[in-house]
């Protein structure tokens, strides 16, 4: 009688032949990414050779006042029926602006699927260091760095009334850079922005639940995307 492959020797062997290439192309960071399709597109010839079946669900949890969803994908042995899988979360936004409810929970069940997609299949999404991306990421994370040591010294200040002023005068400054981009065509709340943003604010783009450090990055993160949509000179897509 023949021995029947264990769905973790399946999983093994499809996790060391699946190529999922980059391509995609985020026209504001000027990196290429793959995306939630990309990844299935790479796996269902895979699951067709080992006798296996991918399945993706969404669910909704709500966690305090805040909702989020979960995905869960799953690799199914066809014959055994066997079963191994990987969850990943993603937070709905608060903030609607430009878009519909729709459309945040479809950028976030997208979210949160392409990354139990890697999970699962081991899947790293690391970059080269002689990419820009890795470049420009490096650079904010020096930037956020120097935020905290200033946020470090804001802590210090023993008058509540002078940290007052520092937090409204820095909520200021990004309201006018969130203005400047709307009028350069920008919606920050776009999938593309957003997807900019969370790889170089730690996934924050929440200003609501961001620490003064988090805070000031997201402005030095806005003025970089200022910085290139300057240079651009293209319609924000």
């Amino acid at each position: 009688m023949e021995e029947k492959i264990s769905i973790f020797s399946k999983l093994l062997s499809i996790q060391n032949e699946l190529k999922a290439p980059k391509n995609q192309y985020n026209k504001f960071g000027k990196y290429n990414y793959r995306s939630c399709e990309d990844i299935w597109e790479a796996i269902k010839p895979l699951c067709l050779k080992y006798g296996a079946v991918l399945l993706v669900d969404d669910y909704v949890e709500q966690v305090g006042e805040r909702f989020y969803i979960k995905a869960k994908a799953s690799l199914i042995d066809i014959e055994t029926k066997q079963e191994i899988y990987a969850c990943a979360y993603a937070r709905e936004s608060e903030s609607k602006k430009g878009m519909d409810s729709a459309q945040v929970t479809g950028a976030t069940s997208s979210y949160a699927r392409k990354y139990a997609l890697n999970g699962l299949f081991c899947i790293d999404d690391t970059k080269d260091v002689d990419t820009q991306e890795y470049q420009e990421k490096k650079q904010m994370n020096n930037n956020q760095q120097k935020n905290v040591d200033n946020f470090e010294k804001v802590k210090n200040v023993n008058s509540y009334e002078q940290v007052g002023i520092e937090q409204a005068t820095l909520l200021g400054e990004i309201d006018k850079r969130v203005e400047e981009l709307l009028k350069l065509g920008v919606d920050i709340k776009s999938e593309g922005a957003l997807h900019f943003i969370n790889k170089f604010n730690n996934g924050k783009n929440d200003i609501n639940i961001m620490t003064q450090a988090e805070r000031f990055n997201y402005k030095n993160v806005l003025d970089k995307m200022i910085e290139i949509k300057k240079k651009e000179e293209k319609k924000w897509v």
